[in-house]
């Protein structure tokens, strides 16, 4: 194969807010034998190049969902998304492109060729850069490498719609998912899901457990109730609410945690700075934990927004 590293020169004055073509990828990546990285790179025979595995998205498909089933796709190994690494632009004969990127974690399985990709490397990561033959590529590895190590994602999610207090009745924490409140629920599965959660806890107002017993059926998980999180509870003492919630990510897998909107946009301000963090209604903040600091958040609005 030539050397074809090309410089990926784009075009200034195209509007890629409006792209004429969306896809979605990942870096794929796992832990080596000796304690480093090591990334997944494939061939594409049609092309002749070394690139991260990435696709179009489909009719409907969110990026999210598009870059973990290309992943799948090209490469046969099942994954886990974690901190998103934001977008490359460039210009292809049908016009703007946008590829949406992501690190994931590799699971199980063995490469397969395809039609798409006839050969899989893992490399470190000095290596794949290397080898990848795009510019573009390069700096979406450079991205992932400003981490010592991926960060550990916990999922933070707010409650879906459960009506107002005013038109309830009884007791507030009793309050449940309204009809639109349970389509939420369940979209959100769908979502949650892609990230590989592991665990589930929520505050205890039923609206919250409600929140995520989709996702639970789905994967078998237990909710388990987490007080702390509640906005009673939080304001009474935030300093051990914020303990907690860094308890809770600091295990060996990814949490899932649902919480209300009292608490939510605080919680992500004292851990990111971020004093306008928003928190609506089904929405979910990836927190990509390193130690006790969060290094990546990444805010998802609620399914269909």
């Amino acid at each position: 194969m030539t050397d074809n590293k090309s410089d990926d020169k784009t075009d200034d004055v195209t509007n890629y807010a409006k792209p004429d073509v969306v896809a979605a990828g990942a870096v794929l990546w796992r832990p080596a034998a000796d304690g480093s990285l090591e990334t997944a790179l494939v061939h594409r025979p049609r092309y002749d190049d070394w690139s991260l595995p990435k696709g179009k998205l489909e009719h409907g498909e969110t990026a999210p969902v598009a870059a973990l089933r290309e992943v799948t796709e090209e490469t046969s190994i099942s994954a886990a998304l974690g901190a998103r690494l934001g977008e490359s632009h460039y210009q292809v004969p049908q016009g703007a492109k946008v590829v949406h990127y992501w690190s994931a974690r590799a699971g199980g399985g063995e490469f397969t060729p395809n039609h798409e990709v006839d050969e899989l490397r893992w490399l470190g990561l000095d290596a794949a850069g290397e080898l990848l033959t795009y510019v573009r590529d390069r700096e979406l590895l450079d991205r992932f490498r400003r981490w010592e190590l991926p960060p550990r994602p916990l999922l933070l999610v707010r409650h879906a719609k459960a009506g107002t207090r005013s038109d309830w009745s009884g007791e507030d924490e009793l309050r449940p998912l309204t009809p639109k409140g349970r389509e939420q629920a369940s979209a959100l599965s769908a979502l949650l899901s892609l990230f590989g959660p592991a665990r589930a806890y929520a505050a205890p107002p039923v609206r919250c457990p409600q929140t995520i017993q989709p996702l639970a059926d789905k994967l078998g998980l237990t909710i388990t109730p987490e007080p702390l999180l509640s906005e009673d509870s939080y304001w009474k003492d935030p300093d051990a609410s914020l303990a907690r919630l860094r308890e809770l990510a600091a295990g060996p897998d990814v949490p899932v945690v649902c919480s209300q909107g009292g608490v939510i946009p605080d919680l992500v301000d004292r851990l990111t700075g971020d004093q306008g963090a928003t928190s609506r209604k089904a929405s979910t903040w990836v927190l990509g934990f390193s130690g006790d600091r969060v290094v990546s958040a990444d805010y998802y609005p609620a399914p269909g927004h």
